[in-house]
């Protein structure tokens, strides 16, 4: 079948997108889908830092590509072997796809699929196929998604059922910023009531670890982020109290407001500056989290006496060491009983071909969540 989807063929363009154009919109053919594969109508695609980064350059992806991994649709058919999924159910992408049969997999931790990360870097789907192409030529997938378009070929394994009464512009922040950030807090952090907790980073993921927090009943919430209308944000969403990650005294402010620093604190803006003054905030004992991918190239330094002798934690949170079919539903079910407002990180809907003005105001920090919603 013929769909229109968003491809970018050179990465490290300059800004402004609107001008250099990274995106092009195209005619391609959608091949149907194979043994486990189902072909899904695209209804609402979430514009992301880690599109960012393939777009800028910071994390090299093989190209040509069709872009997006966070993502809500319909199935409109299904490959052999797919018995539990029909046309017209409601579902959400997650942009890891666990074979369930690998180490991690067994060990209830998809989000390390040894096979999903192998055709993640490819850009392929779970089998090792690529189902784009552009005259006969094949274009590479995105995290096993491409939601920049009216359809994909995404295999079962990345998919998640949902209710259908969602608003797919909600469901598809479930994809990625709620589970990445939500998860970091509830799963890799495990944040019991009554902690205090560090955000530094107040992005889609960031804010939406925010609202973790809260729904967790952290007692102390501190929002760090270089914006002041995303500080002015975290604190109507629920912070305690917010700052300027950007003050050369950022963290001796943290300590002051929160003597001896935080239980818990997360590093959201994926930088390696970021995780630092995480890192610098957190109190002897504590534990700093990273979810925030920065260019492969960057290192950190941390004293190594403090990580023995102050009995640190530093842990990675990848896709917030979610197990999707569980935790999609469940921070849904939350959202339903007001626990997590993630409505609030919505800045409203554009169509395809508005996709290179989204990234400009994504990379210059004027917006959370912008939602595709590719025409019929």
């Amino acid at each position: 079948m013929q769909i229109r989807a968003a491809i970018l063929e050179r990465a490290g363009q300059p800004l402004p997108y609107a001008t250099s154009r990274p995106l092009r919109i195209a005619t391609l053919e959608l091949d149907a889908p194979g043994p486990g594969e189902v072909l899904v109508r695209i209804r609402a695609a979430g514009l992301c830092h880690s599109d960012l980064s393939v777009i800028d350059g910071n994390r090299p992806r093989p190209l040509p590509m069709v872009l997006g991994h966070e993502a809500a649709g319909t199935v409109e058919a299904v490959g052999a072997g797919v018995t539990d999924l029909k046309v017209g159910a409601h579902v959400v992408a997650a942009f890891v796809p666990s074979c369930g049969h690998c180490r991690p997999c067994r060990a209830a931790r998809p989000a390390l699929c040894e096979p999903g990360f192998a055709a993640n870097s490819a850009g392929t789907l779970l089998a090792g196929t690529r189902r784009l192409a552009e005259q006969g030529t094949a274009l590479n997938h995105h995290l096993g998604v491409s939601a920049f378009a009216t359809h994909a070929i995404v295999a079962r394994e990345s998919l998640v059922a949902i209710d259908a009464a969602v608003p797919f512009s909600l469901a598809a922040l479930f994809g990625c910023a709620v589970i990445t950030g939500v998860g970091a807090v509830a799963n890799t952090a495990a944040v019991p009531a009554g902690a205090s907790v560090a955000i530094v980073g107040l992005g889609g993921v960031g804010l939406a670890a925010l609202l973790g927090a809260r729904a967790l009943g952290a007692a102390s919430i501190l929002a760090l982020d270089l914006d002041p209308a995303k500080r002015a944000l975290a604190l109507e969403l629920g912070a305690t109290q917010a700052i300027d990650g950007g003050r050369t005294d950022a963290a001796s402010e943290a300590r002051r407001l929160l003597p001896g620093g935080v239980d818990f604190a997360f590093e959201m803006a994926g930088s390696a500056r970021a995780l630092e003054l995480a890192w610098s905030i957190t109190h002897r004992g504590g534990t700093t989290v990273s979810a925030g991918l920065a260019p492969p190239a960057a290192r950190f330094q941390l004293p190594q006496t403090a990580l023995v002798a102050e009995e640190r934690t530093l842990k990675g949170s990848y896709l917030g060491s979610c197990v999707p079919a569980r935790d999609i539903p469940r921070y849904l079910e939350w959202y339903r009983a007001g626990r997590l407002p993630v409505d609030r990180l919505l800045d409203g809907e554009l169509p395809l071909e508005e996709l290179n003005s989204g990234f400009d105001r994504l990379a210059t920090g004027g917006a959370l969540r912008q939602i595709v919603v590719p025409a019929p």
